[in-house]
């Protein structure tokens, strides 16, 4: 039971870092890249929805993204959408086609590229410590319904304490990666 409940624990804090690592492949220095576009939120009649399930989201060159919308009323809302993402991004409509010019890497684009990577770890963070706190909530029940002993389940706790301290010294050592390669001109 107990030893379920622990590697249960680690499987969901490893999916985090798997997901964390992802979403940073997504933070490009300075090539288009369409999964860029991926957390961009649409009005879709009256849902919120992914730019890439309302468009066809392509790349026309390394430095340019193709939004073309699916049903032609859906031009501004994604345009606006895509603008107002805090992405840095400046959309133009030529037509039914979006497109969305990759800017140069500033100094300044860089820090704010870091802001979106730091951003990223920390909901990572609260990913892991959210699982280590319903595993501590699993142990408590199990106390509860005297399935294990206090000294089981402190033991537990302090296991997956350790386990969550490894998975945030990991997520910062990825941060560090990803900004240093952010700030490499």
């Amino acid at each position: 039971m107990l030893a379920e409940l622990k590697k249960n624990a680690e499987q969901k804090m490893i999916k985090s870092l798997e997901s964390l690592k992802n979403d940073l492949g997504k933070v490009r220095t300075g090539r288009a890249h369409t999964g860029l576009l991926d957390h961009v939120m649409v009005d879709y009649y009256g849902s919120m929805t992914s730019v890439n399930q309302v468009a066809n989201v392509t790349l026309s060159d390394a430095r340019t993204i193709n939004v073309q919308p699916y049903e032609k009323n859906m031009i501004g809302p994604v345009e606006k959408a895509i603008r107002d993402a805090d992405l840095g991004l400046n959309p133009a409509t030529n037509g039914d086609l979006i497109r969305v010019p990759m800017p140069m890497l500033t100094e300044e684009r860089r820090k704010d590229l870091i802001k979106v990577v730091r951003t990223e770890g920390e909901n990572a963070k609260v990913a892991i410590r959210n699982i280590r706190r319903d595993a501590n909530d699993a142990l408590k029940k199990m106390i509860k319904d005297k399935e294990i002993s206090e000294d089981d389940e402190r033991r537990a706790q302090d296991e997956i304490q350790k386990l969550t301290d490894k998975n945030v010294v990991e997520i910062d050592k990825m941060l560090q990666v990803k900004e240093a390669d952010l700030m490499a001109v």
